[in-house]
């Protein structure tokens, strides 16, 4: 049973930025053994709250209190001290660091005033063993796929023993089986007492996991009440102020006879004897168990991992691009998963980032005209709705905004085909709206959309075939009409109820 004495609460927080207000008279308390959600759409202040709550930020008014004592300055070293965590949605981990390394960092057991290494070995494995990592503690964390990653995001909180635990999207890049397991120990943690505060678009999670609900709007509190009696429909209410309608487009099929992509016998990273063909018109959905080989099929589409095949054509040309210049000179375009690292350059402008595309492809010596660049990016971010001052850094976006720029600066290209490598991770729902309409819009034009997804309604949804990746090869391809979450999940274990088409 939870206490109703809070561990930390925030009491009428503001904060602005540059005169612009982000969050104002928020006020919230976590309570001992309690799961505690935080809603909102993308910018709606939920990443400056999470901030003010451990200390990264300091609130321009309102007060933060730990334990009832109110703190006018709360500072990470002190948080920390206070026993709050926080596991960010994106990650702070060094890749060339081992697993255990990064899990101890700052706070590593010494002896005669050196890092005592097996010490750390053995309670960086033990905060391992909670989230299901059984990779030795030596292994560098730049081996390990996202999904792990991210646990040893998790692991790394659990090691300093928190009271307070802060989850901003923990199972966005995770598999269902690590899912499952973080699950479990949130059940634990909450039995032991411990105040968990959990940020997730993935309202399902929130119905089954929390008790308690705070939901953010343009940086002011609209709800702060118990979930028991409320739905996901009534939790999108809450988010975006009306009825939440048809997430999906209407769907209308557009494909064409004409192949856009087609490969037989392709062979890259995992995936062998791939027999793959992708119409114009067409949003070909990928799913399977997280780490079965969807992503090595899509980087070998993409001459971004070496492949081979027995025939392929691409846009009616014969062959597999052998380098990602040369697949986007055919008409392709990748957005990756991970839109931090390898989508964006977060330090350079949402400018900057747009134009990426067109800067390689120049010329070397072609001048650069500033105010086609500046009228394109005007463009662009009027068609995708994208919020913030052109000349801000990326990484000032929240992140639906940055995921729109990832997408966007494709589209002055006129690509062929997109591969998408789960665009919708960690994005809010008004945010998937617009995502998933510019997608059939895309595909109605004639275009080609290859859609690899961790979410399986998505794939229900909104494509018009699924091809369905189980342990390096397509187990089953779902046609429109025999598309269903159980089909789906049938053909990724290896059941016998999948049904499958030619």
């Amino acid at each position: 049973m939870a206490s109703e004495a809070p561990l930390l609460a925030a009491r009428g927080v503001s904060k602005s930025f540059f005169g612009n207000p982000v969050l104002r008279d928020v006020s919230i308390s976590l309570v001992q053994g309690r799961v505690h959600a935080l809603l909102g759409e993308n910018g709606a202040g939920k990443s400056t709250l999470i901030n003010l709550l451990s200390g990264a930020l300091p609130p321009d008014g309102g007060t933060i209190e730990v334990d009832g004592c109110s703190l006018p300055r709360m500072t990470p070293p002190e948080a920390r001290r206070a026993g709050i965590a926080v596991v960010q949605q994106e990650l702070s981990l060094t890749s060339s660091l081992s697993i255990a390394e990064n899990v101890g960092l700052g706070a590593y057991p010494r002896r005669f005033g050196m890092v005592d290494y097996p010490a750390l070995a053995a309670r960086a494995k033990a905060a391992c063993q909670l989230v299901g990592l059984h990779e030795a503690p030596s292994t560098p964390v730049g081996e390990l796929s996202l999904g792990r990653r991210q646990m040893v995001e998790i692991a790394k909180a659990l090691y300093r023993k928190p009271r307070v635990l802060i989850l901003d999207e923990p199972t966005s890049s995770l598999s269902a089986t690590e899912t499952r397991i973080l699950t479990d120990l949130l059940g634990r943690l909450r039995r032991e007492g411990i105040a968990i505060l959990y940020i997730s678009h993935r309202l399902n999670e929130v119905m089954a996991l929390c008790q308690h609900v705070t939901v953010l709007k343009d940086g002011a509190c609209t709800a702060d009440r118990p979930l028991a009696g409320t739905d996901t429909t009534g939790l999108v209410r809450l988010m975006v102020g009306r009825d939440p309608g048809d997430l999906f487009p209407s769907w209308h099929p557009s494909p064409g006879k004409t192949p856009a992509i087609s490969v037989r016998g392709l062979a890259a990273g995992q995936m062998r004897d791939v027999d793959l063909e992708v119409k114009a018109g067409e949003v070909l959905g990928v799913g399977g168990l997280v780490g079965q080989g969807q992503e090595d099929l899509l980087l070998g589409l993409y001459g971004a991992l070496p492949a081979k095949s027995a025939t392929a054509v691409f846009a009616g040309k014969s062959g597999l691009p052998a380098s990602v210049p040369k697949a986007n000179r055919l008409g392709l375009a990748y957005v990756p998963a991970d839109r931090k690292r390898e989508g964006l350059h977060l330090i350079h402008s949402i400018l900057t980032n747009l134009m990426l595309p067109a800067f390689a492809r120049m010329p070397a010596l072609k001048l650069r005209s500033r105010g086609r660049e500046r009228a394109l990016g005007k463009e662009l971010a009027t068609r995708f709705a994208i919020r913030g001052d052109l000349q801000r850094q990326a990484q000032a976006l929240s992140g639906g905004n940055q995921q729109k720029v990832a997408l966007a600066k494709w589209m002055p290209h006129d690509p062929l085909v997109l591969l998408l490598n789960d665009p919708t991770r960690g994005v809010d729902v008004e945010t998937k709206r617009e995502i998933y309409i510019m997608l059939r819009q895309f595909a109605a034009a004639g275009k080609a959309v290859v859609l690899l997804s961790s979410d399986t309604p998505e794939l229900v949804h909104l494509c018009d075939r699924v091809a369905v990746v189980r342990g390096g090869r397509i187990a089953a391809t779902l046609e429109r009409e025999a598309l269903s979450e159980e089909a789906i999940v049938a053909a990724a274990l290896g059941s016998d109820r999948a049904r499958a088409t030619a």
